[in-house]
């Protein structure tokens, strides 16, 4: 009899999940309700149902016969994961309170003051009184934000109290929940942080340099090896060690978003147990030689972690993850790489059709490229010209740049 997991999620972001699950010989079931998803036609069978919803997912779990359930790379999916793991008693996952503790971003500001880990300002707003009243005691700029959306959906920088209040308005109507948070907002580098924890200490650890363009609150790219200190890097491995411990975190992921202030301190501004989305843990996997995505599907089933892993602080190859976006709305003809960049291409994993429309560049990505380099410097110098060098072609032969 073959042994059945069911994957909460079938984007392109979960094909290497699925993938690493075969080859570790699980019968894979992915769900979710979006059908035209990626990475469905790798499963073995899909059943399309709202991964949110956690009664549906513990009701799709008995009905399958599952032996384990895994998160995809979303904040719902994860909680609902953990929710029926719980329920079922099954491995590989934190209780669903302790899951709470993290993906909810208010919980999580609360548990970062209480350890002495470095985290932006923070107040819950659950009202208009509320929200006025952390306008006066916030220093602006601010960010709003609903505390249970991850890609950056609703987040908005506010100058003024103005802005603040169109922000909040956006963030209340995109939450599901009754309230959101406000913050002061870090100046400094942003960058990527994922871990990887073994009995609530850490023995694999990767660090980036992260991208953005339009949408300044959703990475489109990513760098390694990254510019951050190894003595920064050693304070990320503390204060993971610090949550874990406290947390009484299961084996696998912390993945973790930061702010690196110019005097070198590492905030922290976003956290989770689940894969990042958009294959960064391709991305890792070709930077470090790790298997990242195996690594993660034997933590979730429970299983003992068989890779070969490097010392700790090795630095990895210089790799780029670049997510190809548009830079306004129109019609997708083609997407262009430059000739000179055809010996850094490592792999082109493209979904966009010819003819569709771009209705929200903000979102839209037309597929997503790895590229490998000789050294830190000549990544650096390409991604600052990335935008020249991939192109998204229109109808009316205009390029739109896009950038990492």
């Amino acid at each position: 009899m073959c042994k059945k997991i069911l994957l909460l999620g079938g984007s392109h972001a979960e094909i290497p999940l699925i993938q690493a699950a075969h080859e570790l010989g699980w019968y894979v079931i992915t769900t979710g309700n979006n059908r035209d998803g990626l990475g469905h036609a790798y499963a073995d069978k899909n059943v399309f149902e709202d991964f949110s919803d956690h009664e549906k997912m513990l009701a799709l779990a008995k009905a399958e016969g599952v032996d384990r359930v895994c998160s995809g790379c979303n904040d719902f999916a994860l909680l609902s994961t953990a929710y029926v793991c719980e329920k079922l008693g099954l491995p590989g996952h934190d209780s669903y309170e302790t899951s709470l503790e993290i993906h909810h971003k208010d919980r999580y500001r609360a548990l970062a003051t209480r350890l002495n880990i470095p985290t932006p300002k923070a107040l819950s707003v659950h009202n208009a009184k509320e929200f006025e009243i952390a306008l006066q005691t916030l220093t602006f700029p601010v960010i709003v934000k609903p505390v249970d959306l991850t890609g950056g959906k609703g987040v908005h920088r506010a100058d003024n109290a103005e802005e603040a209040r169109a922000a909040y308005a956006n963030a209340l109507s995109r939450t599901r929940k009754d309230y959101v948070v406000v913050e002061e907002f870090v100046v400094g580098t942003n960058h990527g942080f994922s871990a990887y924890l073994q009995n609530q200490k850490i023995t694999f650890y990767f660090a980036d340099n992260e991208q953005y363009f339009l949408n300044k609150y959703m990475v489109s790219g990513a760098n390694t090896p990254t510019t951050t200190s190894v003595h920064g890097q050693k304070l990320l491995c503390e204060y993971s060690e610090r949550i874990a411990k406290e947390l009484k975190l299961v084996n696998g992921i912390l993945h973790i978003q930061y702010i690196e202030k110019s005097d070198g301190t590492p905030v922290i501004i976003e956290i989770c147990r689940r894969p990042p989305g958009d294959l960064y843990i391709k991305f890792v996997q070709y930077a470090t030689g790790v298997d990242y995505p195996k690594m993660l599907i034997q933590a979730e089933t429970g299983e003992a972690c068989t890779e070969s892993l490097p010392s700790l602080g090795t630095p990895p190859k210089p790799f780029l993850r670049h997510c190809i976006m548009a830079a306004q709305k129109g019609t997708v003809q083609d997407v262009t790489f430059a000739p000179e960049l055809q010996k850094n291409i490592v792999e082109k994993f493209l979904w966009y059709k010819k003819g569709e429309p771009i209705t929200d560049p903000l979102y839209y990505k037309a597929g997503i490229v790895f590229m490998k380099f000789t050294s830190p410097e000549e990544m650096q110098t390409l991604t600052e010209k990335m935008t020249d060098l991939v192109k998204v072609q229109t109808e009316m032969n205009c390029s739109l740049r896009i950038t990492i």
